[in-house]
């Protein structure tokens, strides 16, 4: 039997034989300098290892557990078309990394690296998220993680590489509006997870849509060129307004069908 997660009601329940997910959550802990230990139900460990909080640690636990489900579901809609879907690596942090796509601060934000194939996110980003863009809920870091896990799957279908080739060849304009289309792409990704991951397992509760719908709207270019500079600048935008977001992750999460998410061939997306 697979872990499980019950969404949107506090921590992630984990039940069944989940060891490969234990052993990927204690792997997580040791890097947010931890005691994994502490997950097998010891208080005891090497000396002078620096403990993590309790919140972070409830959000490692979480998170992996999303990211499981993210790969199971994943898995399935690649072998319905004859494809074989091939995990990301997550990484989470506090503060500032390395990556394959350079480094990196808490101020970039949750990002995915083609040039490695891993997922980084910033603890620290989720109180961001649920403070000063007023987003709580573990279904809205749900989103954010499968947002992220979207543009995994976008690079192994090709649609990253051919937005990126275009970089310097076409008109910035042009080129923002690509940037667009694939984050709006993603957005729909995370709500074809959703889709499936209810049907399968029935995760969703009372509130859940809601907060991922709360998270997408809250991260929409628009919103956040208001709070910052107090006027938009449509032309300069990357990653779609908070309308466009919330109504490509609605579609996702309505029809779970990868084919109604070719968020580059409509006219208005």
């Amino acid at each position: 039997m697979r872990p499980g997660i019950r969404v949107g009601g506090g921590k992630a329940a984990l039940s069944g034989g989940g060891l490969v997910t234990l052993l990927v959550i204690m792997g997580v802990v040791w890097a947010l300098g931890g005691n994994p230990l502490a997950l097998l139900g010891t208080a005891t460990g090497p000396s002078g290892s620096a403990p993590i909080s309790a919140q972070d640690n409830t959000r490692a636990e979480f998170i992996a557990t999303v990211l499981a489900d993210t790969e199971e579901v994943w898995a399935d809609v690649f072998a319905a078309s004859g494809k074989t879907y091939r995990p990301a690596t997550l990484v989470l942090f506090r503060g500032q990394t390395s990556s394959g796509c350079g480094f990196a601060s808490a101020a970039v934000g949750p990002f995915y690296c083609p040039a490695d194939q891993r997922i980084y996110i910033d603890l620290g980003f989720f109180d961001q998220l649920s403070g000063q863009l007023g987003a709580p809920g573990d279904f809205a870091q749900a989103y954010v993680l499968a947002h992220e896990v979207g543009h995994h799957v976008q690079h192994l279908l090709g649609a990253t590489d051919r937005v990126h080739t275009a970089r310097g060849r076409v008109p910035e304009r042009e080129y923002n509006d690509l940037s667009v289309r694939l984050e709006l792409q993603a957005d729909f990704y995370a709500g074809v997870w959703a889709h499936h991951a209810q049907r399968r397992w029935d995760i969703l509760e009372p509130g859940d849509v809601e907060e991922a719908i709360g998270a997408a709207g809250a991260v929409g270019d628009d919103r956040l060129q208001k709070q910052s500079q107090g006027h938009v600048v449509p032309d300069s935008f990357t990653h779609g307004t908070s309308a466009q977001r919330v109504r490509w992750f609605r579609l996702g999460l309505e029809t779970g069908d990868v084919s109604k998410g070719d968020t580059f061939t409509v006219p208005n997306p």
